[in-house]
Order: C-alpha cells, then structure tokens, then sequence
C-alpha cells in the first residue's frame, strides 16, 4: 500500500516513542528525532501522521480490531494485578482505570 494507503492506522506501541521524546524534552531539553515511520497494529509501516491514538479518527478497520482487543487486554491485566498482594493500586483505582479501557476498547470496536 505505501504512499498510497489513504487510511488512519494506529501505532501498535501507541505512541509511546512519542510519549518517551516528550519527558526527555521536557526533563533534560533533549529532544531525539522520531522515526519516521511506525508498525501499525494491521502489520504495515506508515508515517507518523498516518496514525492516530483517536478512535473517531482511525479508518483502518484491521488496526481498530487490534486496538479493540489490546484495550479490552489491558483492562483485563489490570484488574488481575489489583488484586495480587502487595500492589500499589487499590480495586477502585484498577477498576476506575479498567472501566476507562473497556470504554477506549468500545470506542474502537468496529461501527
């Protein structure tokens, strides 16, 4: 697909390159150039601006599957370690954080 794809993806590591260059920027004034193509979650690699953490934004129907099932994942794990002895996170926290992903996941569940 290439230059042609006219589709919004999303960065199978939601951006957290992008995340990462910003507490270095914002920490030691450093900022390290992004790369400029990412690894989306249907498997192909784009340009950054051709992605989107936005679930109204995405139109690849492949990276909202995988960001679907990511989010629903995530909140799943989270409530499992809340409750594991010695964690930082009380139930209600987990289960507020929990409730946040399984809305994301919705948002990105094809419409």
């Amino acid at each position: 697909m290439g230059d042609a794809d006219p589709h919004i993806h999303v960065d199978v590591k939601f951006n957290a390159d992008v995340t990462a260059r910003n507490i270095l920027a914002s920490t030691f004034g450093l900022a390290a150039d992004l790369p400029p193509t990412v690894t989306t979650g249907c498997g192909l690699r784009v340009p950054h601006a051709m992605t989107s953490a936005h679930p109204e934004n995405v139109t690849c129907l492949a990276c909202r599957d995988f960001a679907h099932r990511h989010h629903l994942h995530l909140a799943d794990q989270l409530e499992h370690l809340s409750r594991m002895p010695g964690t930082a996170v009380t139930p209600d926290q987990a289960l507020a954080a929990a409730t946040r992903y399984r809305d994301l996941a919705r948002r990105f569940a094809r419409p």
